[in-house]
């Protein structure tokens, strides 16, 4: 089983499923709070720089799903800017492995892969999104 730096937003159910998926299956989680995270640059970077830009942002985030920002329409610095800027903007969760290793997001095929999920029950091809376990952890909150 592994250990994971798990950054999240604190009270979102989505984020809690996963938790609880990842738990499940033997890991442990170092959690920490995407938003409070001091991100420079590089230690962004770090986690985004495989992916095409578009995905670095989360679909579920207000000024994205207002379409006042498209991420498709950004180049790599000015994404880059909006997610130092405003954290909420920033894909999660970002986790890491020991090993140094990185993900972004939680598709399930791609969290299989990077530390076996062991799912006993039917697991849905994605778990990104919000999905609040309370009406207090609603997602759509600002931090």
């Amino acid at each position: 089983m592994a250990h994971l730096v798990f950054y999240e937003k604190p009270g979102c159910g989505g984020n809690a499923k996963q938790r609880a998926l990842l738990e499940a299956a033997g890991h442990t989680l170092d959690r920490r709070s995407l938003l409070d995270e001091p991100w420079t640059r590089d230690s962004l970077l770090g986690f985004l720089q495989a992916l095409p830009v578009a995905q670095w942002f989360n679909r579920a985030a207000p000024r994205i799903k207002s379409g006042e920002i498209v991420p498709e329409r950004l180049d790599a610095d000015a994404a880059l800017a909006l997610l130092l800027a405003e954290h909420l903007l920033i894909r999660r969760p970002l986790m890491q492995r020991e090993d140094g290793a990185r993900l972004v997001g939680f598709d399930t095929a791609e969290v299989e892969r990077f530390v076996g999920l062991h799912a006993k029950a039917e697991v849905p091809a994605s778990m990104e999104g919000c999905a609040a376990v309370s009406p207090k952890a609603s997602c759509r909150t600002t931090p």
